[in-house]
């Protein structure tokens, strides 16, 4: 009933930049907390960056300064500008949203998309 559509991972060079997409869409009655996780091989998922619903942001401190996130309500959609990357921001990226399904509030999670950093 709600799907994730996730984009802009890839391959970029360290000091390169990415822009990622996640789109919400299905049967959902509101979209609360939106956010981006990373999970590194061999490492627990850790939050990247948060924003609410009405664009309250929050970052981790390791990105603060290089990841900047945004949402466009109209479009159900939340995304991550990522400037000045490093090998350790590699990782795969995980869309994350607090939605309402009909009566209930649950979170949700997208299916992910690979960044690597390489040169």
């Amino acid at each position: 009933q709600v799907q994730f559509v996730e984009s802009g991972g890839g391959l970029v060079q360290p000091g390169g930049s990415l822009r990622l997409s996640c789109a919400v869409s299905g049967n959902i009655f509101s979209i609360y907390g939106m956010g981006w996780y990373r999970q590194a091989p061999g490492k627990q998922r850790e939050l990247v960056a948060g924003i609410t619903s009405g664009g309250s942001t929050s970052y981790a401190d390791y990105v603060r300064g290089r990841l900047t996130i945004s949402r466009d309500n109209t479009k159900n959609t939340v995304y991550l500008q990522m400037v000045s990357l490093k090998p350790e921001d590699a990782a795969v990226y995980y869309c994350n949203a607090e939605l309402r399904v009909g009566a209930l509030r649950s979170e949700y999670w997208g299916q992910g998309t690979q960044v690597t950093v390489s040169s």
